[in-house]
């Protein structure tokens, strides 16, 4: 009878999510083990601060996944709202030196509009021009980027106000990292949306089937749209949260992002068909990358490894997610 039941739990928690939990044990024992600084709680802590601007932009990229796309924007998002945040703080700064409020508020307000203006491309390029989400997101990573370096000339931009960086990057309350915050909000609200309201309802339902959708009435255009809006915008808030952290604005920050992002989702149990994943899934994987990149530094494994072995890691989550999408079908049949 227990054999039976832990059984069904391994099923339920592939179904569920993925091949997260193996991951995670893999993660814990083997780390652990090689290494006893990794388990401890000063690491622990500086991989959750870390794991905030991976969280947030898999949020963003977990949105496209749902309506059965993807976005490989994300991580040139992330540079020109470094960017045009960053000049905007600098060219107020340099007029008005006293102005450090407004400075930080028009800085935010410029990254968010430049990051979500990408978005609202790439949602008229999917949703009204029928673009492939590759071909358009792909497209405005090589825009974005180009902008990015034609602002700078490659150059970093620094003049930002020392406030910024100390309240956004490095500020705390109650022990606690600022950018952590920000995170738990972006988590609740991507939460609030995806089960309590019509909108996300409808994400999961057009990934699941676009035409079905379409012929019950819902408007599958509009919805795809602002799937790709809000993806431009939760990246652009991790741009906002990045740069303050780097305290400069960089055109060349975000560039392992999309890879990260959909590896998380993937990791997390979003299928790369669409209409299926859970927010509390996408979020554990975006930790388990951050730690698992921990543990591979802190056994002294040389970045360019590093890069392979996600990549492997990408390729065996989505094997496993093809796996875990025939299973489902087969129960379904039963």
């Amino acid at each position: 009878m227990a054999e039976v039941g832990v059984r069904r739990f391994a099923r339920l928690s592939f179904v569920h999510f993925g091949v997260l939990p193996l991951l995670l044990v893999i993660l814990v024992i083997g780390f652990g083990v090689a290494e006893p600084r990794f388990l401890s709680g000063q690491n622990v802590f500086n991989v959750s601060r870390q794991a905030t601007y991976l969280t947030v932009v898999s949020m963003a990229q977990m949105l496209a996944l749902l309506t059965g796309g993807f976005d490989l924007s994300v991580g040139v998002i992330l540079a020109m709202t470094s960017v045009v945040s960053a000049k905007a703080m600098a060219s107020v700064v340099a007029g008005s030196p006293n102005a450090v409020g407004l400075a930080i508020t028009l800085g935010i307000m410029a990254g968010l509009g430049a990051g979500t203006s990408m978005g609202i491309a790439n949602g008229l390029g999917v949703a009204v021009l029928n673009v492939s989400p590759f071909m358009m997101t792909l497209a405005m990573a090589s825009i974005g980027f180009g902008l990015a370096l034609f602002m700078t000339g490659g150059v970093p931009v620094y003049g930002m106000p020392t406030q910024f960086g100390a309240t956004l990057g490095f500020g705390r309350l109650l022990g606690i990292p600022a950018p952590v915050y920000v995170t738990v909000v972006v988590i609740f609200g991507m939460y609030v949306l995806l089960n309590w309201t019509r909108m996300g309802r409808y994400f999961y339902a057009i990934g699941g089937n676009i035409k079905a959708s379409a012929l019950s009435g819902i408007s599958t255009r509009s919805y795809l749209f602002m799937a790709y809006v809000l993806c431009g915008f939760l990246a652009s808030l991790g741009g906002v949260m990045l740069t303050a952290r780097l305290e400069t604005g960089e055109a060349n920050i975000g560039a392992a992002m999309p890879l990260r992002s959909i590896a998380a989702c993937v990791i997390g149990g979003v299928s790369l068909r669409g209409g299926t994943g859970r927010v509390g899934s996408v979020v554990l994987a975006a930790v388990f990358i951050e730690w698992f990149e921990n543990g591979m530094n802190l056994v002294r494994i040389q970045s360019y490894l590093q890069m392979v072995v996600l990549g492997v890691l990408l390729i065996f989550a989505v094997v496993m997610d093809e796996v875990r999408h025939r299973y489902v079908a087969k129960l379904r049949e039963v």
